[in-house]
């Protein structure tokens, strides 16, 4: 498997053959092969009826509250059989890869019954009743030729009644870690013999959310109706159209129409009467997560209320009237105590005080003055600006690189002087210590994940919300939109909210591109720093970010550019490096090293690197899982959060970790299989840290997958020195100018155009 498996296993999973559906059948309902045009318009017919379905249900995902999800379960490796992981989305895959259309079947045909919906789980109460499920999970799998080791996670997403499901729906395997079309089908025929043919009802329904999920795993949080017709075509499905009208009718997709604009709308074609639209399928969460998201950005614009200017006088008339009022409250106490008792002066005084905290507890509220003194005494124009924008509104998008960062700080700080409740919140710890050392004086600042999990921040207020006035998130292109829903949930009305980031890096893991679609939505003010990155590393980076990929004058070696001919040598040059030459040449140690590449499989992947690497630096017999002491990992508690440490012990309890920022933790066995060793990372798994020296090794096999984010993301990872092993030739000068990000299909900034524009 090629250095970029991420999409490379997609892209070799087309339509299963004839034996991988049970007897076969074309892909299509149409009964041959339809021209060009014949498809686009069976397609276009198709979104016609799906849309009428959608307008007779009651139309497409209402705006719904949405509630804090829990943390996703780790998929940060390949995903299901070499799918496109969270941390390695650099394309499409198979799925839309293609620009065949497929067959939608007979326009004029009847809309399907829904098929039957799966029963919930439900749960085991005992260890008892959870061996005996997953016994007999177990047996049905292999009965049906699929892993007994699925029990698991068949249980945990079926509960204890997994082996009767999958008897009765042997495609609900489809939805476990790991599994593809052609296992499901072959489990399916291991299960029902020849009765498990490629149109049952059964596989169509697991099919269309397994391909939604899919394209979610490669950034998109919602995909044109075509392409998921193209994709159940490839898969052999007879009636693609039936099965979309199926999975729309019984909710498992949600349709909705949007008017394109831009360049979008020019490429389709139409006119002013009449805009181009198009019609998108999107999976619950993901639709709903969006619709909550651009309600709560929504919900901060229009209850901003900024404060106001106060003068001497009404300051001093508002403390008379308050003295006079006390006053008259103490003597109205002391009637009460000669004609009611101790109680009642009891009462009073209670009542008394707990007026007295909630006024203490009141937020500040700076007029305009209060706020242009803070800005006026800024550390840098950027900075000025920044809290200019802040005094004004609720709502501001911060753009810039590393340097950038002391300008968020300052804001944090100028609040906080101001009384606000203000607090930042980065990515990584490694961001969290870094912007704290950049501000003059404490700083609030935690992580996004401690924030919202309460363990690090301002806590909560009575309502829920987070106990603040401003929230400042910096990373705010990692964000996907169901975090970002979540985070904009727990903000109380009219807070002020800063997302700052760099627009040229790698978007989120999950799916979505929060950031990138409120900037370019336009619906709140945007402050670009002029704060650039210094050095021979911070030129190099800028000129990527402009689509330029020059040589830089580096004469102390920040930046070194070497070529390898195949993964092989690539792999020699860049062990050498972190070995040898960068610790003897410029006195950074290994252990502050990073080894950074493009996937995990393939001659120059991070297992090629990391093998290397452990055989060089910690040879060893890996007798604690595949780990030894020593060893540097890291792990993934979530998809798109990578925690770097150390390999410290190994027993029966677990690996013993030593974490970057001195933390310990024992890591039990059945967690262990979301650690990989860590001296060489992707770049998605790079994202939100630096460190003192970094490889960026190109594979020659990489190309396809290189993206100007992608270089652009991988060089900005080195503080003092860049080393780059450079294998792909023309590809990555050519991905630079020619490649700006690979695309990711959202509603997000749809929905901000249709509701946001009043608000700002």
């Amino acid at each position: 498997m090629s250095a970029t498996e991420n999409n490379a296993s997609e892209e070799t999973s087309t339509a299963p053959d004839a034996a991988d559906t049970a007897g076969g059948g074309s892909g299509g309902g149409s009964g041959g092969a339809l021209s060009g045009a014949e498809k686009a318009a069976a397609v276009a017919a198709l979104a016609e009826r799906i849309r009428t379905i959608g307008q007779q249900e009651g139309g497409p995902a209402p705006r719904t509250p949405r509630k804090p999800q829990a943390p996703r379960p780790d998929a940060e490796d390949e995903g299901p059989a070499g799918a496109a992981a969270p941390d390695e989305q650099t394309g499409r895959g198979a799925q839309d890869a293609d620009g065949r259309d497929a067959p939608a079947g007979d326009a004029g045909a009847p809309v399907p019954a829904p098929a039957a919906p799966r029963p919930a789980p439900v749960r085991a109460e005992t260890d008892e009743q959870r061996a005996q499920a997953l016994k007999d999970t177990a047996e049905v799998l292999t009965a049906g030729g699929a892993p007994a080791d699925l029990a698991p996670a068949a249980v945990a997403a079926f509960g204890d009644g997994a082996a009767e499901q999958l008897r009765a729906d042997p495609w609900a395997v489809l939805t476990l870690p790991g599994v593809r079309p052609e296992h499901a089908d072959g489990f399916a025929r291991g299960l029902l013999g020849p009765a498990a043919g490629p149109g049952d009802p059964r596989r169509a329904q697991a099919l269309v959310p397994w391909l939604l999920e899919q394209s979610a795993l490669r950034g998109h949080s919602a995909v044109e109706i075509g392409e998921v017709t193209a994709g159940l075509d490839r898969l052999g499905l007879p009636d693609a159209a039936a099965a979309l009208q199926a999975a729309v009718l019984d909710g498992r997709a949600m349709p909705f129409q949007e008017e394109l604009t831009g360049p979008e709308a020019h490429a389709a074609g139409g006119d002013e009467d009449e805009p181009p639209t198009r019609t998108v399928l999107a999976l619950e969460r993901l639709a709903l997560a969006e619709e909550s998201l651009a309600d709560g950005l929504v919900r901060l614009m229009s209850t901003f209320v900024p404060g106001e200017d106060r003068d001497e006088t009404e300051d001093a008339d508002e403390t008379e009237g308050a003295t006079e009022t006390e006053g008259a409250t103490e003597g109205a106490t002391a009637g009460d105590d000669a004609g009611t008792g101790a109680d009642a002066d009891t009462g009073a005084v209670e009542g008394a005080a707990g007026a007295d905290t909630a006024e203490a507890a009141a937020p500040a509220d700076p007029g305009p003055a209060a706020w242009e003194a803070a800005a006026a005494a800024a550390p840098s124009t950027s900075a000025t600006a920044l809290i200019r924008a802040a005094a004004e509104h609720p709502l501001i998008t911060h753009t810039g690189g590393e340097a950038a960062r002391a300008e968020p700080a300052a804001l944090v700080r100028a609040a906080t002087g101001l009384g606000l409740r203000a607090w930042a919140a980065t990515w990584t710890d490694q961001g969290r210590d870094g912007l704290a050392a950049l501000a003059d004086g404490p700083l609030q600042v935690a992580t996004l994940a401690e924030l919202l999990a309460g363990t690090a921040g301002p806590g909560r207020s009575s309502d829920g919300t987070l106990a603040l006035d401003l929230l400042v998130v910096l990373d705010a292109p990692l964000l996907d939109v169901e975090l970002a829903a979540t985070l904009l949930e727990s903000l109380a009305d009219g807070t002020r909210l800063v997302l700052s980031g760099d627009p040229g890096q790698l978007w989120s893991a999950g799916p979505g591109r929060f950031f990138a679609d409120l900037l370019t939505a336009k619906v709140c003010p945007a402050v670009a720093s002029r704060t650039p990155d210094f050095g021979p590393i911070g030129e190099l980076v800028s000129g990527v970010g402009i689509g330029e990929l020059q040589p830089v004058e580096a004469p102390d070696k920040e930046v070194v550019i070497l070529t390898a001919k195949d993964g092989a040598e690539a792999v020699h040059r860049a062990i050498q490096l972190l070995t040898d030459s960068i610790p003897r040449a410029l006195g950074i140690p290994a252990e502050q090293v990073v080894l950074l590449t493009a996937g995990h499989g393939g001659a120059a992947g991070t297992r090629a690197l990391n093998a290397a690497a452990k055989a060089r630096l910690n040879p060893g017999p890996g007798r604690f899982g595949g780990f030894d002491p020593g060893d540097r990992v890291v792990d993934s508690p979530a998809p798109g959060t990578v925690r770097p440490a150390r390999v410290l012990d190994g027993d029966a309890a677990g690996l013993h970790l030593e974490y970057a920022d001195g933390a310990r933790r024992t890591v039990p066995p059945a967690e262990a299989a979301r650690l990989r060793h860590g001296w060489a990372l992707t770049v998605h798994q790079a994202v939100g840290r630096r460190w003192p020296g970094a490889v960026v090794v190109v594979p020659g096999d990489a190309g396809a997958a290189l993206t100007r984010q992608w270089v652009y993301t991988a060089l900005g990872r080195g503080e003092r020195h860049l080393s780059v092993v450079h294998a792909a030739g023309p590809a990555l000068p050519q991905a630079v100018a020619e490649r700006p990000a690979q695309p990711r299909t959202t509603r997000l900034r749809a929905i901000l155009a249709e509701n946001a524009a009043q608000a700002y």
